[in-house]
């Protein structure tokens, strides 16, 4: 699963690179994965964590928000 990531404008670069690497953090940390992926998917992917972490965030199924700053110190969700 390498190359580009599907965004539908949603999210900046910066907030999809900042996802995708905490959640590759965590994957690394023991997390258990939120796709399932056979042993012939992991080993495609060399049991890459960001790839990993791709494809989640691919699926749709990372447990991570995205808090914007706007005026007058509210936030909104993404």
């Amino acid at each position: 699963m390498t190359g580009t990531i599907v965004n539908d404008g949603k999210y900046s670069k910066y907030e999809i690179a900042r996802m995708i690497g905490s959640r590759s953090l965590q994957i690394s940390m023991g997390a258990p994965l939120l796709v399932n992926m056979s042993d012939k998917d992991l080993e495609s992917v060399n049991f890459n964590v960001r790839e990993i972490a791709k494809k989640e965030f691919s699926i749709g199924v990372l447990p991570i928000t995205v808090k914007r700053p706007l005026p007058r110190h509210t936030k909104k969700h993404a």
